[in-house]
């Protein structure tokens, strides 16, 4: 298990972001000396092996260049362009019946070895989270736990966590009542109580074009039909297009991400999040807003969600501790505004209740504080890794690369140039040891054949570089080909995962 990141890890890299950014801006040209370590020790109030751990950092990335006696140079070739992002999607109208499992359970089952570069993967690295402070919470609240507390949490759920929960909502200006709040197994399951809730077999539901692959599972499993929207990459679903679906297909729900959308990681500004409640509202149709990445942004205002501007009840607001706090613990939950007692029936049906002590770990570690602390910590963290992996990106791929530049999240999405095909790409990549998540398993009718996701969720270190440079090659050879990238066969790209 990697170790997690410490104030020294934090302070070099920060250290490695200003100059990268004063390189960007032009403040340094290429064939700048950098300061001196003996002078950047003084400026930050660093020591020298910090200082010596931004310089390599930098000089891995191929920012600078180190000159025997003479220092840190800015290379050369440094421009701090930005790659383009990608169009907004212009997915095929009409609703679709969604046949999508197979695909991605092979996917998935491809990459069950701890030997891959996890680029592809949608899990975080463990290393993020506080699992010392989350392990002490359980042991103490199994051992303060009654017979009759074992009973007392079935549906809805652990009082006190809600009541935590009710908190955290509140903080945003958002008044959502302990009794609306139903716990679940993850986020997954209070989505999949949600769509439960509202839609029958045969029945409609609009998603994001591309959208998260679960989402599309979830309308398989009930037989439901996917109606593709266009979505942009920074602002989320293109509204006048909703508009138009809903009165030509009727659907009975919308399942959508408006805050770090997965795979696209775009955030639909506040207005817009006013105006699709507004428009919802006139047609009556419930938004299962799924928000597990809200916690993940950068800078130091929260985004609201959709929910905070819904006056009826309307929208079904799902989220989990799952992607910030605690992977393993599935605790989840749903806001489900007027539906709120049905989707407490079906939970009570399906899966009865959570598990009582993690419920009731959960609660305590938010009482005793430091969640707070351990978020910054983690935006932090994921800013810097997000950062490596952009400019990775562009300094690597081709021409004719583009990609998204989100604002928090896990994930950057990345159009491949035409001749290159994702799901070659990822059969390619995996034989040097390197996952991905390619482009049509994020759409009901197998589009996106020339995108992929790739992930910021993992420490970035020497072999994650050493995969980004190896997934480039093998997209050039590709794109200059004009041929699958499995014809660019080189066993020496082969990347070995780094292990503590």
């Amino acid at each position: 298990m990697r170790k997690r990141p410490n104030a020294t890890s934090t302070r070099y890299a920060s250290l490695a972001r200003d100059i990268e950014r004063q390189i960007a801006s032009g403040v340094l040209g290429p064939g700048d000396r950098l300061p001196s370590v003996r002078q950047a020790c003084a400026m930050r109030g660093l020591s020298a092996s910090t200082v010596f751990q931004a310089y390599y950092l930098l000089e891995s990335r191929g920012l600078v260049h180190a000159v025997p006696r003479s220092g840190y140079f800015v290379a050369t070739r440094a421009t701090g362009a930005q790659l383009a992002e990608p169009p907004t999607s212009k997915p095929r109208s009409g609703c679709r019946v969604v046949d999508i499992n197979d695909l991605v359970y092979d996917i998935l089952g491809s990459v069950r070895t701890r030997d891959i570069v996890p680029l592809g993967s949608a899990f975080p690295s463990p290393s993020l989270f506080p699992l010392d402070r989350l392990r002490r919470a359980l042991v103490s609240s199994t051992r303060r736990l009654e017979p009759w507390d074992m009973v007392d949490d079935l549906p809805p759920g652990n009082l006190q966590l809600k009541r935590e929960i009710g908190k955290r909502y509140a903080r945003l200006g958002m008044s959502v009542a302990t009794d609306e709040i139903v716990l679940t197994h993850g986020a997954m399951e209070a989505l999949n109580l949600c769509l439960n809730a509202v839609a029958r077999p045969g029945d409609a539901v609009v998603v994001e074009s591309p959208t998260f692959y679960v989402a599309l599972q979830a309308l398989q499993r009930l037989g439901l039909r996917a109606i593709e929207v266009p979505t942009h990459v920074r602002e989320g679903i293109d509204l006048g297009r909703l508009a138009q679906v809903i009165e030509l297909y009727r659907p009975k729900a919308c399942w959508l991400m408006t805050s770090f959308q997965n795979p696209l990681g775009s955030l639909m500004p506040q207005e817009k999040k006013r105006d699709l409640v507004a428009l919802l509202a006139r047609h009556d149709l419930p938004l299962i807003e799924d928000d597990v990445y809200a916690e993940l942004y950068e800078g130091a205002v929260a985004p609201l969600p959709a929910k905070a501007h819904d006056r009826h009840g309307l929208v079904m607001h799902c989220s989990s501790f799952s992607k910030c706090l605690a992977p393993g613990y599935r605790v989840g939950w749903a806001a489900p505004g007027r539906l709120a007692r049905e989707v407490e029936r079906l939970k009570l049906m399906t899966s009865l209740s959570g598990s009582i002590p993690v419920q009731s770990a959960l609660a305590a570690y938010l009482q005793e504080g430091g969640y707070d602390h351990h978020l910054r910590t983690l935006r932090q963290t994921l800013q810097t890794q997000r950062e490596s992996l952009l400019d990775a990106v562009t300094r690597n791929f081709p021409d004719g690369t583009r990609v998204a530049r989100p604002a928090g999240g896990y994930f950057v999405w990345i159009a491949l140039p035409g001749a290159v095909d994702a799901m070659t790409l990822h059969r390619a990549a995996l034989a040097r040891g390197i996952s991905l998540a390619p482009g049509p398993m994020f759409s009901a009718r197998g589009e996106f054949q020339h995108h992929i996701r790739l992930t910021c969720g993992q420490q970035w270190d020497a072999s994650l570089e050493r995969a980004i440079r190896t997934l480039a090659r093998l997209v050039g050879d590709a794109a200059r080909a004009g041929a699958p990238a499995h014809r660019c066969n080189r066993p020496s790209d082969r990347v070995v995962q780094a292990r503590d």
